[in-house]
């Protein structure tokens, strides 16, 4: 994308297909995020020792979630960085993910979560390279992270965009996603590495907020109804966004999107009991289980 500064893309972006980046200067090497499985994890070390002999001496998850970070493990010549937050809900879930797709392959994986955290910002030193980690959020989850790279407005968003995937707020925020937005809007970046999908530009932004716009309204058209989350998903007319991948995450969605109507705060997780309803009802929704690719 610019000089040292490379995406490492897992198409089509679906379930546990995210992006990565590689940044390289001076000899040295970091990553921004891993994957999700023993085998994709090698591939991306090969890949990242073909752009520069020397292993990643860092690696930055961008959130909590496996995908982004199972691979963590299988870069032991580096320092693992996240929100403080991320460190603690890694440890949290541990290898949860994997239980969701029994029958994926993934291969021997071991939590490595982070050993540096911050709270708001940090600044990364890669060779000649500035990266600027910022804590953006609640969003996704609890504890997204933006990765700037001032110099070559490159910016990897990690799961707070996803760009032709559907956004997924379970265990973060409706509203708090509408406003990292804007702040993500305030970077000034022309390349956008998003966490699932290809690359893009600041125009996926739009996207992003119009298809959050519609499912708060749909929530507060369910909600003065008396409709439950489900109930209102299964009459939703999605319009330009029906084309999204993962589009059965509309009902987790819902889910938190009618807690944020019912009062409860951006920082405010849903009860485990919620969450697991949410799922389940999304499965249902969807007629299976979700595709995971991994």
């Amino acid at each position: 994308m610019a000089p040292g500064v490379h995406a490492y893309l897992q198409p089509p972006g679906g379930w546990c297909l995210n992006n990565a980046g590689i940044v390289v200067s001076g000899g040295e090497s970091a990553l921004v995020d891993t994957v999700a499985t023993e085998s994709r994890a090698r591939h991306l070390r090969t890949t990242a020792l073909a752009l520069n002999a020397a292993a990643p001496r860092a690696v930055v998850n961008t959130h909590f979630h496996g995908d982004h970070a199972f691979g963590n493990h299988l870069f032991p010549e580096a320092l693992v960085i996240g929100h403080e937050r991320t460190r603690t809900e890694m440890i949290a879930a541990g290898l949860h993910l994997t239980g969701l797709w029994p029958d994926v392959d993934w291969g021997a994986i071991e939590l490595a979560p982070p050993q540096l955290t911050f709270t708001d910002r940090l600044t990364l030193h890669v060779g000649a390279i500035r990266a600027e980690l910022e804590h953006i959020g609640p969003a996704h989850t609890s504890n997204d992270t933006a990765v700037w790279l001032p110099e070559h407005k490159v910016l990897f968003t990690g799961d707070l965009v996803m760009n032709g995937v559907t956004p997924f707020c379970l265990m973060g925020s409706i509203n708090g996603s509408l406003a990292a937005l804007q702040r993500l809007r305030a970077f000034g970046a022309t390349t956008i590495v998003p966490g699932h999908g290809p690359l893009c530009g600041p125009e996926v932004l739009d996207q992003v907020e119009g298809y959050l716009r519609l499912v708060q309204q749909l929530a507060a058209q369910g909600h003065r109804a008396g409709l439950t989350p489900a109930e209102t998903a299964r009459g939703a007319a999605l319009g330009p966004y029906a084309q999204l991948l993962d589009s059965e995450r509309l009902v987790p969605n819902l889910h938190r999107a009618f807690a944020e109507l019912d009062g409860v705060g951006e920082s405010d997780p849903l009860p485990g009991p919620v969450m697991q309803t949410a799922l389940g009802e999304m499965i249902d929704h969807h007629g299976a289980l979700p595709c995971c690719l991994a």
